[in-house]
């Protein structure tokens, strides 16, 4: 990455800080991405009011989740920025899966071509009603990214694995995948507390999405004394209209 270009997106972080509230659950996953994820697979626009201040961005990631869409969330105070900083930072007929709080929804769709989407709750853990599983059949090893992933093997493959989506120095994303002959086994359950507890030992305050109608996902989540912090994103994948 270029001097000029990293200098540029240094002063752009700057700028967008007040527009975030880091230690808030609502902002965390927006306080990554346009503060902490890696400047050479991060495009960031800003929009400013009359004195020249920041008071919008939208952010554009490629993650290792999805080579093929870069992942897009923002900030603006009405619907016609969002609109402006889309158009500035989303390149038409390109696919992308975007996340913003779900009071931006109606404002997205005005400029999205979408076939679906999620609406996710956003649970952070109670350390006070956490209680470790202890499963011996739990494995850690190392993810792409070097951060700890816990899983289950099950007749020479993986059955269910858990680590984290992102991690910022105050929050971390868990997420959990369990195959179909390895459910209604406790296995997620096993390996969401496993990455809990490492979590916790990095003192890192975990957080975990879920869509309400998956209610195993649901379980698995408040099983382990994770709690509905009210807040709720909205998650369309789709082109710039």
């Amino acid at each position: 990455m270029a001097t000029d270009a990293l200098n540029d997106l240094t002063e752009k972080r700057r700028e967008l800080r007040p527009l975030l509230s880091p230690h808030d659950p609502a902002d965390a996953l927006a306080s990554y991405y346009a503060l902490w994820h890696d400047p050479k697979r991060t495009q960031l626009a800003i929009s400013r009011d009359s004195q020249g201040r920041a008071d919008g961005f939208v952010v554009a990631c490629r993650t290792g989740a999805d080579l093929f869409r870069p992942l897009v969330t923002l900030r603006a105070t009405d619907a016609g920025a969002v609109g402006r900083l889309l158009r500035d930072a989303l390149v038409p007929n390109r696919a992308y899966q975007v996340i913003v709080p779900v009071t931006l929804a109606s404002a997205v769709r005005e400029y999205l071509d979408f076939q679906q989407s999620r609406l996710l709750s956003i649970y952070r853990l109670d350390p006070v009603r956490f209680q470790p599983i202890v499963n011996v059949l739990v494995q850690q090893i190392s993810g792409a990214d070097g951060a700890p992933r816990f899983q289950i093997e099950s007749q020479g493959k993986v059955v269910a694995t858990s680590g984290t989506s992102w991690r910022s120095p105050t929050f971390a994303e868990v997420f959990v995948y369990v195959h179909p002959t390895g459910r209604h086994r406790g296995w997620g359950k096993s390996v969401v507390s496993a990455c809990t507890a490492s979590l916790l030992e990095a003192r890192l305050a975990p957080l975990y999405l879920a869509e309400k109608e998956n209610k195993n996902s649901v379980r698995i989540a408040e099983g382990l004394g994770y709690v509905d912090t009210g807040h709720r994103e909205f998650v369309p994948e789709g082109r710039l209209k």
